[in-house]
Formats: C-alpha cells, sequence, structure tokens
C-alpha cells in the first residue's frame, strides 16, 4: 500500500510528490534496510516514471533518443520523506521482494494530484504542460 501526500500548482501544472508512506509485507523479511533501500529506490524510479518519463515519436522513428530528448526526476524533485513500514512473516519462508513499489506508485500519484485538485488526470506522463490542460477549466 502506498500514500502519496502531493503539492500541485494550477497555473504552472507542476507537481511535487512530498512524502510517500509504505506499507509493505513480503514474508519473511532477511534483509530489512536492503529492503527499505529498494522500496525507496522504487519511489524514485515510479514517481519519475509517472511525472516525467515518456518516448516520443515522430512520423518514422523514436525521437526521445539520448538524456536531453528523454526526460527523467531531477534530484530537487525528490521526496523530501520515505516513511516505510515492514511487515514481517518470520514464520512464511524467504521469497523475495522484487520490486515492490514501482507500480503501485503510480496510482499513489495519480490520486494525490485528484485529492489536490479534484480531476482524475488520465494521460500520462504527469507533465507540467499535461496536468495545466487538465485543471485549467
Amino acid at each position: 500500500m502506498i500514500v502519496a501526500e502531493v503539492d500541485v500548482d494550477r497555473s504552472s501544472g507542476k507537481i511535487w510528490a512530498r512524502k510517500f508512506t509504505v506499507a509493505h509485507d513480503c514474508g519473511q523479511i532477511i534483509n530489512p534496510d536492503g529492503l527499505r533501500h529498494a522500496i525507496e529506490g522504487n519511489i524514485v524510479q515510479g514517481l519519475s516514471r509517472r511525472l516525467w518519463e515518456e518516448v516520443r515519436f515522430d512520423n518514422k522513428n523514436v525521437t526521445s533518443v539520448d538524456w536531453l530528448t528523454y526526460p527523467i526526476l531531477d534530484i530537487t524533485e525528490a521526496p523530501e520523506a520515505i516513511d516505510i513500514v515492514l511487515i514481517d512473516h518470520p514464520e512464511i519462508e524467504p521469497s523475495g521482494a522484487r520490486e515492490p513499489a514501482t507500480r503501485p506508485v503510480a496510482a499513489a500519484i495519480a490520486n494525490g494530484v485528484f485529492d489536490a485538485t479534484g480531476v482524475r488526470i488520465r494521460r500520462v506522463p504527469l507533465s507540467p504542460g499535461n496536468v495545466r490542460s487538465a485543471v485549467s477549466w
């Protein structure tokens, strides 16, 4: 489960995901620090994907071919806090956490934007231009 606390600047369309709260249950936890680090990395990666990342095309080719044309999250846009609650089940054999937070972070951000604006934005990425278009009614 992930909850994202976000601020949305309606005039610029800029989203700042200030804080994430994550509860993770993956069975028996062998390395809690490693699991926390994996979750933090997943949050930042998922945030980048939701807010910025987009493969662009022209009529023939992919045009986002390098770091100048394929935007990613800047470190200044990283959340100020990621609170993680680990639910350990020592009675269950360990199975590994995999990439626990990458997929649900997108929904958490979208729900945070909805809570902040009252608007469900269904076009990704949630870049400033897309957000500005959606909330300027």
